[in-house]
């Protein structure tokens, strides 16, 4: 089967591998579509995040969907035909943090496209039918695919507890921004503020239906939100874009009493933080990593057309091409690029 191999930083090779046979309890899928992650650019760039280090050749590609083709003996509810998402996070289910249901903390997990654990560019993936979701007929495997950064979205609005008549702020117009803006939408804000450092990515959310697009180069971010919310402040800000000035102004535009939640992995482990501030204004701040619970709550908002995720795909490739895909995916102006593997 195709699958392409990143061997090191900038350097994919097209390699034939055998084809796996599903276990007792896998679902064998025929990939369809993949989306480029951003942490898929990191490891492309630069060979690593953080702790996580591509040591040995490494397949990327988390964000998939495709056609079940074979069954594991102990598999009930899924025959070849079936179209599905793969949630790509695998937990242990034996764990404290497993056991107590944050299955997403779970430190033995094992999730697509994270040193050791090789990803979805690739023409089959055996995988745990626990973990795969069926589509309907009117969700396409191109949105199937994109149900793992809608989780992200949806996750981090349940971190900040957003709700009915919530003002948001989003920080970060790149992809993960704009699903969490659908996502807080559907959990009932009914204003929703973006902001980013790219003019073309602030124009896009305008079109997506932000209430406030703010260029943060151009405007200064505390007098808008002062302006739109009379003073007030934003009741929940969603931080996507993991840039530095951003994460430090998120206290200066966060209501007093409210909610900052923390999504965008930043180049820094530390970054000073106004604590005073957090202290006096009794705000909350909160971390938000990967998702629980979310990949039925993802399909059926698409299923409904409460969101729109397609609408965020700039490219297709064809997997011969995903060097190219690559390059293309790091211009400043790209939201989405899709990798397709079959029709």
């Amino acid at each position: 089967m195709r699958t392409a191999v990143l061997l090191e930083p900038s350097e994919f090779e097209l390699q034939d591998r055998p084809r796996p046979s599903p276990g007792p309890d896998d679902v064998l899928v025929n990939i369809r579509d993949v989306g480029i992650c951003g942490s898929d650019v990191h490891y492309y760039e630069h060979g690593r995040i953080g702790n996580y280090v591509v040591e040995d050749p490494l397949v990327l590609g988390h964000e998939s969907a495709g056609e079940v083709v074979e069954v594991g003996d102990n598999v009930d509810g899924f025959e070849p035909g079936d179209r599905v998402a793969l949630e790509p996070g695998v937990p242990c289910r034996r764990c404290p943090h497993c056991k107590r249901g944050d299955y997403h903390l779970c430190e033995s997990v094992t999730f697509m496209a994270t040193p050791p654990h090789d990803g979805a560019f690739t023409e089959y993936v055996a995988w745990p039918a626990d973990f795969a979701y069926e589509l309907p007929d009117d969700v396409s495997t191109t949105e199937g695919a994109l149900c793992e950064p809608l989780s992200v979205g949806i996750h981090a609005c349940r971190r900040g507890d957003v709700g009915t008549g919530d003002t948001v702020l989003v920080a970060g117009a790149g992809p993960i921004g704009l699903v969490t803006m659908e996502a807080a939408r559907a959990a009932g804000a009914t204003d929703v503020i973006v902001t980013d450092v790219v003019a073309e990515k602030v124009d896009f959310a305008r079109e997506r239906g932000a209430d406030l697009a703010v260029d943060v180069t151009e405007t200064n971010l505390e007098t808008a939100v002062d302006e739109y919310t009379d003073g007030v402040g934003a009741d929940v800000v969603v931080e996507a874009s993991g840039a530095e000035p951003s994460i430090r102004s998120t206290v200066d535009v966060v209501r007093r009493g409210g909610t900052v939640v923390l999504v965008g992995l930043g180049d820094q482990a530390e970054i000073p933080f106004d604590v005073l501030e957090v202290i006096d204004n009794e705000i909350d701040v909160h971390g938000s990593f990967r998702y629980k619970n979310t990949y039925d709550v993802a399909v059926d908002l698409l299923t409904d057309g409460v969101v729109d995720v397609e609408g965020l795909v700039d490219f297709e490739s064809p997997l011969e091409d995903v060097d190219d895909a690559f390059q293309r995916a790091m211009e400043p102006g790209i939201v989405k690029g899709m990798i397709i593997l079959s029709e």
